[in-house]
Parts: structure tokens; sequence; C-alpha cells
């Protein structure tokens, strides 16, 4: 066993893994699992560069995960950066913050590093399971950006594009400062078509309608899922390999675009970070769902943040 820790940082979040990982048997024996809302990506597509604001409340969680770091004595560490400090001007500044702070040096890997990872993470523990055919098709919407990944034992192939529910909802959304309340029916067609434009980049290289199931992941996922649930709580338990229909989707993504800001954050399973760019996930979600002609998606809570820690080890 090798103690190891794991950091994701997004575009809306950035999340912690501290694990005992044993690459002989697959098995991950987790000790501390952690996610801070602190929208790195405040106005990236816009300006092309990180906010202050944005870098200094990841760097306060930077400083808390150092904490639990050196509390349970990981062996190693490895910070991995995503859409968001890939596209700015000044990620340098990003860089230099997060290795002051925790010692090691944050990797800006590329989508396509994104994808592999993901894919790890989700389907490591599917192996074997005679209710989920292969291939799969992993995908994990992001703040910045959404990443395809079809295969089976390995990656066969990868795409990953820019659309989020960050950015679509900057993008679409956001008029003088402030997110339309509730989301404006153009603003819901124009993340549509953005979607489906780049959908279309998608299917250039991965085979999204090939798939036998449909695995997906991050925030946006796992809150349609709780909310499908009608959990009164976000249960990460509850949340695992549950399955959401199609029809279940659209009727959750509807309601959403219905929805005020208050009526959204009265959501019992809701994070408060995730209030007003919910919608635009669950739309990526839906669209989805319906070009890869998916009845069901299968959620997972293991993703990305796993398949560092198991590139650790």
């Amino acid at each position: 066993m090798t103690r190891v820790a794991a950091i994701d940082c997004g575009t809306n979040s950035i999340r912690l893994l501290v694990a005992d990982a044993d690459p002989v048997t697959g098995e991950l024996v987790e000790f501390a699992r952690r996610m801070e809302i602190v929208r790195l990506g405040q106005g990236v597509d816009r300006t092309g560069r990180l906010a202050p604001e944005a870098l200094e409340r990841t760097f306060a969680a930077c400083r808390d995960y150092a904490a639990v770091i050196a509390e349970h004595g990981a062996e190693k560490v490895r910070f991995v950066a995503t859409s968001a400090s890939r596209d700015a001007e000044n990620r340098d500044d990003f860089v230099r913050g997060v290795r002051d702070i925790l010692g090691v040096e944050p990797e800006v890997i590329s989508g396509d590093q994104e994808a592999a990872f993901s894919f790890d993470g989700a389907t490591k523990e599917l192996t074997g399971r005679d209710d989920l055919a292969k291939p799969y098709l992993v995908v994990d919407i992001g703040g910045g950006s959404t990443e395809f990944v079809v295969g089976d034992d390995r990656v066969r192939a990868a795409r990953s594009v820019d659309i989020g529910c960050v950015r679509m909802t900057e993008r679409h959304l956001v008029r003088d400062g402030v997110v339309s309340d509730p989301p404006s029916p153009g603003g819901a067609e124009a993340i549509r078509a953005d979607v489906a434009a780049a959908l279309d980049l998608a299917q250039e290289t991965v085979p999204i309608t090939s798939a036998a199931t449909l695995v997906g992941l991050a925030g946006t996922v796992t809150t349609v899922a709780a909310i499908a649930l009608g959990l009164e709580e976000y249960d990460s338990a509850a949340i695992h390999h549950s399955r959401v229909s199609l029809e279940q989707v659209r009727e959750i993504t509807a309601r959403l675009l219905a929805s005020t800001h208050a009526e959204r954050a009265a959501i019992g399973a809701m994070h408060p970070g995730r209030v007003d760019v919910i919608a635009s996930g669950a739309l990526i979600l839906q669209a989805v769902m319906e070009r890869t002609g998916a009845r069901e998606v299968v959620v997972s809570e293991h993703d990305i943040l796993d398949g560092i820690a198991w590139s650790l080890a």
C-alpha cells in the first residue's frame, strides 16, 4: 500500500483525495475526500485571465488541504489542474502560488490526459459487472470543459471539448454581471447550440453512439442524480452507481430552467456553489444522452480524482 494524495483543480471546484492505493488488488482505502467550490474559472472565458479573487479562494483551499495531507502522512502528492488554468494567460501566478503552499508543481494537463484519468477512476471498479455492458462511454461534465472517453479495459478514443456548466452559464446566462433568474429561454437555446456544435467535434474523434453503457461523472451529474433520487441532503453512497433515465433528466432540466435562484437553492441536495450553474450542466447532460441514444446514465462518484490517485500507485 502507498499513501497518496490526489488534488483535482477544475474550473468550478477543487477536490482532495487521500487514500492508500494497492496496485495489486486494485483497491483504494480512503481516508479523506474533500471538495470546495472556488470558481477558479470565474470570468476566464471572457477575459482570458484568472481573477485575483478566484486565485485567493483557490489558495485558501490549498492551505486547508496541505493540513489534511500532513495529518494523514501522504507519501506522494499529485496536483492536476484542468480547463480554467489551461485557458488562462496568467497561469504562472497560479502555478507559483500552489507550489509555495503545497510544495508540488501543479500539472496543467491536456484534455486527453484529463479524459484518461477520468476513465480510469470511473471504470476500474466496474470490471466484472454483468449488468453493465462494454464498451463504456465516460462523460465528465466539468466547469469549463467536458471529456468524452470510449473504452473497455482501456481507453480507445478520447476528446475534450470546451463546454462546461460555468463556461456556458457565463457565456449565455449572464447579463451585466448577473445570472438571469430564471435562466432565459434565449440563453438556454444558445447553450443547446453550443453543445450541439461541441458534440459534432467530439464525434469526429470518439464513437459516442457506439457505447453500450453511459457513465456520467462530476458535480452536475451527481446533483441531477440526487434530485432524481429525491434526496433531502447529498448522500454520496446513495448516488454512487445509481441510474437516472433520460426521461428523468429531461424533467429535471426543465424544472431547473423554470426555477429561480431561490428555488434551486432550496433543493436539499444542492451545493450552494452549483445553484447558478446547474441548469447549464443539466442541459449538457440531456444533450449528451439524446445524441448518444442512451436511455439512462450510470452515475459514478469516482472520477478523475481517483484516476490521479491510481497514477501515483
